[in-house]
């Protein structure tokens, strides 16, 4: 079943909101630059061992319960991230972001690289949790400095380039991670160190949002004027937004989780070949978020499509007669993955402002990876109802189709007038300026 379409603002508030305040300079350059990579990290920890996932298994075949524990250790640090992504958000908006940000960045480090000294598989998924609980706050922590430092279609590019950016990332850690896997399936645990390259930039370079907005000015009466520890924290307009994610998400993942092992039902065993496969099919994660990028729809419209081609991918990858065109399917369906995600995080972000941005990222960055951890645990399910691995992907194909259809209808409902526009109209944040001036100095 789809899951429900949030709630749209008014067209009153979208016409009402001021224009955006870009911001420049170097500053903002180097600024952009860590907050991307910064955002890289939770994909390393959620595909880097993809390719050796098959060797793993191979490793530990007498260990009981083998076959879901070896994909839950590539997920598990998603149920982390989705059970502590709202406290990290709290925190976030308590604490401070670039205290928190930094920290965790060496933690990283330490936790992500623990598996290459381990040799029990329940240490190992133990130590993939404790990777989760750190992504919570570097993840959380990014995203909500996007939206601190920027404001209206300068942000929404920025959002929509972080997807793009953990796609490029994806696909070059799907390579190395196949590459490396050659060496043996320990080998690709050695990347998670590079975080260490970044902790002393983060905490050079980033500079600290003021923690309180100016309020909007008297002749802009309006909601956002409230004094922040009056208003409610905006639940309901979150709640359709995080239900759909958490589909989403289970939609976009099982690619990610399960090509290694439908390439492998296939005869290909080579981690390099697995690697470049599901690398080639990344790809289409980028290209998906730069057409989100470059089209100017509001995100809304764009899910009813971007469901559906998850659910044509899914079809394909159900039907493969041989690894060529598995990974057609792959494509089709990261393709679609890549317009969706940019547009539920960027609807997210519309509905919050500075005070509670850290709760409400967080809460959005928790159900995305909730829906990540329990993907394989659905497809583990499903295939085991009706027979195969491609029978289950079969299933989520109609699945897809369903929430697609379910969300055009509900879309078509609206009247154009009612519609949400792009989320680069939301009210912008005066913190930028400030923010700004903070990182040029």
């Amino acid at each position: 079943m789809p899951a429900p379409v949030p709630p749209l603002p008014s067209s009153a508030a979208v016409e009402d909101a001021p224009a955006e305040q870009t911001v420049s300079g170097p500053g903002h350059r180097i600024r952009i630059t860590l907050l991307m990579a910064g955002s890289c990290l939770p994909i390393l920890g959620a595909v880097l061992i993809a390719p050796v996932l098959p060797k793993i298994k191979d490793h530990f075949a007498g260990v009981p319960g083998v076959d879901a524990l070896v994909p839950v250790s590539l997920t598990i640090p998603a149920l982390s991230l989705a059970l502590l992504a709202p406290f990290a958000g709290i925190v976030v908006d308590r604490l401070g972001r670039k205290r928190l940000l930094v920290v965790a960045t060496v933690l990283y480090a330490l936790v992500g690289t623990a598996p290459l000294w381990l040799d029990s598989l329940g240490a190992i998924v133990a130590s993939r949790a404790l990777v989760g609980v750190v992504e919570a706050a570097i993840m959380t922590c990014c995203t909500t400095l996007i939206g601190d430092y920027y404001s209206g279609r300068q942000r929404d590019r920025y959002l929509a380039m972080q997807t793009m950016c953990a796609s490029i990332a994806a696909t070059a850690f799907f390579v190395l991670g196949g590459a490396a896997g050659s060496a043996g399936w320990r080998a690709p645990f050695w990347a998670y160190a590079a975080s260490l390259l970044l902790a002393p930039a983060m905490a050079a370079f980033l500079p600290r949002p003021p923690r309180a907005q100016p309020a909007a000015p008297a002749a802009e009466p309006s909601a956002t004027a409230e004094p922040a520890g009056r208003r409610a924290f905006p639940w309901r307009p979150l709640a359709g937004i995080c239900a759909l994610t958490v589909f989403g998400a289970v939609m976009f993942y099982t690619v990610q989780v399960e090509m290694s092992f439908l390439l492998d039902d296939m005869g290909v065993t080579d981690t390099g070949v697995i690697g470049l496969a599901i690398a080639a099919s990344s790809v289409a994660t980028v290209v998906g978020a730069v057409v989100f990028t470059k089209s100017g729809r509001n995100p809304l419209s764009w899910l009813p499509f971007a469901f559906g081609l998850c659910a044509l991918g899914f079809a394909v990858l159900w039907i493969a007669p041989n690894p060529v065109v598995l990974t057609a399917g792959a494509v089709i369906n990261c393709l679609g993955g890549g317009i969706m995600l940019p547009s539920l995080l960027t609807l997210a972000l519309s509905k919050l402002e500075y005070t509670d941005r850290g709760r409400g990222t967080g809460l959005w960055i928790g159900c995305f990876f909730l829906g990540q951890f329990i993907c394989p645990l659905v497809v583990l399910a499903l295939t085991a109802a009706v027979g195969s691995l491609p029978n289950a992907v079969g299933v989520l194909a109609l699945a897809g189709a369903l929430g697609a259809a379910g969300l055009g209808a509900a879309v078509r409902r609206r009247s154009p007038a009612a519609a949400p526009a792009p989320a680069g109209r939301t009210v912008p944040t005066p913190a930028v300026a400030e923010a700004s001036h903070a990182g040029e100095s």
